[in-house]
């Protein structure tokens, strides 16, 4: 008959294992068999395996000593278990315990290790994500490593550069002092020598005359070859015979200071930011459908800013109503130690603004925050605010709130949200700083940039009126200007200019070094006259008011024409929120128009004087105009 459950079956007593013992072999036995064996034997010191026949040493204490086989005595125990369940369906007693027949132990079983194998799982995920981010580290080690060695070798380059640069100069002055005191040597030395040599000719001479000429021819000579002799001696007698040039070339090249500092040259930074130190600020609104921009600025844990890039960051929105909806933000390192989160929430209400550094939180987060409704520019209709203002061409609004206007008074205008003027930056002229006709203005954080048209130039200030930079010259070459009356700054820092007589719009970088230009000359759908306003819209395309075409036309950052809206009223002024909503200032209309992102018209607002510049807030998207004819600056809350 077959034994039943084998694998655990002695094989000296063949019942199931007792007190399980291994052997080296790695064969198991009941200890009581062992016991037995090893008597039967007659040896204390050496037992052969029933099963392999190989020996195994018996330690001091007998088959006692021997390891116990525990995962044999616990299947011998289940094995008991099934058994007894497998003659009694209902319920037995184990030990004094009650035990549950086995259908329904193991449906208790297979939960458990259900739940056991979904913790598994997440768990595993867990650690998935650690080893990925462990992996990304690394990467980011190596490419730490990679650029320092790069710093490094580019430093250590320049000093060998300048050293052997400074090494040739102070070789080459060497020589140049060496070949001059040569020379001098070599004339002087070629003095002496035309000396010793008249001395020696007039010398040879004189003993040729005393010793073959008679009495008379030599008083015929009439002293002549002393004469010409004594004239020589006397000149050697005039002139110094030391050396005129010192042979010393001596250098100077003072290395102990150097060689010291050169042997502590170089730091080797390991510090990262803390997140509970790093700081954030969102200078706009949270609305609907609009980009949401918050800026990162990572710092150590003394709070100190750290100036480099590379770390993690996150940034995500939470709806506390519409079952917890997320929005995840794109994050942009500017690789200076800041960052740019950009998100678009959906829904309206609360929120929770959450940012993480490297998985951890940083100052302020999570963090409250209100969405604002999606924009309904049909409200647009009375201003709530009214600005008094000369000859205002055109209006530009600081992170601050600060209401920047450049007026034909050749000046900019600051007023404060309240309507207050704060200051008035430059003059009438042509110098740093003076504006004739500043038409064009636009802010980016506390830099301001101007399209001085009169002057045909383009100039950079702080918001608080300091000269910068300019750029731009009179003409219709490439990177000329005539009348620029608009400049607008792109994500990458690159300026668009109008330029308003010339039928073309420029692109510059940072620096005003010319980039592109979009050539408005020509016929067909991609030309334009007389552009003015410029706007860019949530996907980059540059919109162009163009007066003297009497429309908008749409093209890429590349200059790629892509299509063109409007109503026909001479567009001069306009700015596109983050839905992609155009706001235009019509002339002809005496109005702002308002196009949805597909160039359908929406609405108007009527009833003003000679409308040119459009600004939005950037904080709450209120809507400003330059109403040029009525000298005043008008606000309308969206």
């Amino acid at each position: 008959m077959e034994k039943p459950f084998p694998h655990i079956t002695c094989g000296v007593c063949s019942k199931p294992y007792n007190d399980p013992r291994i052997l080296s072999c790695l064969h198991s036995f009941c200890l009581q068999c062992l016991h037995h064996e090893i008597e039967k034997s007659g040896s204390q010191q050496m037992f052969q395996c029933p099963i392999c026949e190989q020996n195994t040493s018996i330690p001091v204490g007998g088959a006692s000593v021997l390891p116990q086989n525990l995962h044999l005595g616990f299947e011998v125990e289940v094995a008991g278990y099934m058994s007894k369940m497998a003659s009694n369906s209902e319920t037995i007693t184990h030990n004094g315990h009650t035990m549950t027949d086995i259908s329904t132990l193991a449906k208790a079983q297979r939960m458990e290790m259900t739940g056991a194998l979904e913790e598994a799982k997440e768990v595993v995920t867990k650690l998935t994500g650690a080893i990925d981010e462990n992996n990304r580290m690394i990467e980011q080690v190596e490419g730490s490593t990679r650029n320092a060695f790069l710093a490094i070798n580019q430093a250590f380059e320049t000093l060998q550069q300048t050293l052997e640069e400074r090494k040739k100069t102070l070789l080459s002055e060497s020589e140049a002092i060496s070949l001059s005191k040569t020379t001098a040597l070599t004339l002087q030395k070629e003095q002496f020598e035309k000396m010793v040599g008249d001395i020696g000719h007039y010398t040879d001479m004189a003993s040729q005359i005393l010793q073959t000429h008679t009495d008379h021819e030599i008083v015929a000579l009439g002293g002549l070859i002393p004469t010409e002799l004594q004239a020589t001696l006397k000149r050697v007698q005039t002139i110094s015979l030391t050396p005129n040039q010192h042979s010393n070339i001596s250098v100077s090249v003072k290395t102990d200071d150097l060689v010291r500092q050169l042997s502590k040259l170089g730091e080797i930074i390991v510090f990262f930011p803390s997140p509970s130190s790093c700081t954030w600020i969102s200078t706009s609104v949270a609305r609907v459908g609009t980009r949401y921009h918050v800026k990162v600025q990572s710092k150590t844990s003394k709070g100190e800013e750290y100036p480099h890039g590379g770390v993690e960051v996150k940034g995500e929105m939470r709806s506390k109503t519409h079952n917890g909806a997320v929005v995840y933000g794109e994050v942009e390192d500017h690789r200076d130690g800041t960052y740019t989160i950009t998100l678009t929430p959906q829904t309206a209400g609360p929120h929770q603004l959450l940012i993480t550094m490297d998985g951890q939180h940083v100052q302020n987060s999570p963090n409250d925050l209100d969405v604002k409704p999606k924009h309904d520019y049909h409200t647009l209709c009375n201003a709530q605010q009214v600005i008094q203002c000369n000859w205002p061409s055109c209006v530009a609004i600081h992170d601050n709130g600060h209401i920047c206007v450049g007026s034909n008074d050749n000046c900019i205008y600051v007023f404060d949200q309240t309507g207050q003027l704060k200051n008035t930056i430059g003059s009438s002229g042509s110098g740093d700083g003076q504006f004739s006709h500043p038409w064009g203005i636009s802010i980016k954080g506390d830099v301001l940039y101007v399209a001085d048209s009169g002057n045909h130039r383009v100039q950079k200030l702080t918001s608080s009126g300091k000269f910068l930079h300019k750029f731009g010259q009179e003409g219709s070459g490439q990177g000329q200007l005539s009348w620029p009356v608009a400049v607008i700054i792109d994500p990458n820092n690159k300026l668009i200019v109008s330029d308003y007589n010339n039928h073309r719009i420029h692109i510059f970088n940072e620096n005003g070094g010319w980039l592109l230009t979009i050539d408005g000359k020509g016929s067909g759908n991609h030309s334009f006259q007389f552009p003015w306003g410029l706007a860019l819209d949530p996907q980059g395309n540059i919109h162009v008011a163009a007066e003297g075409s009497n429309t908008i036309k749409v093209f890429s950052k590349e200059g790629v024409y892509v299509r063109m809206y409007g109503d026909r009223n001479c567009p001069i002024g306009i700015a596109i929120d983050g839905e992609g909503f155009s706001l235009v200032s019509e002339i002809s209309g005496y109005c702002l128009s308002i196009y949805d992102p597909e160039g359908n018209k929406i609405h108007t607002v009527g009833n003003l004087n000679n409308p040119w510049g459009t600004a939005l807030d950037p904080r709450d998207g209120s809507v400003f105009i330059a109403d040029y004819g009525a000298n005043t600056v008008l606000k309308y809350c969206v």
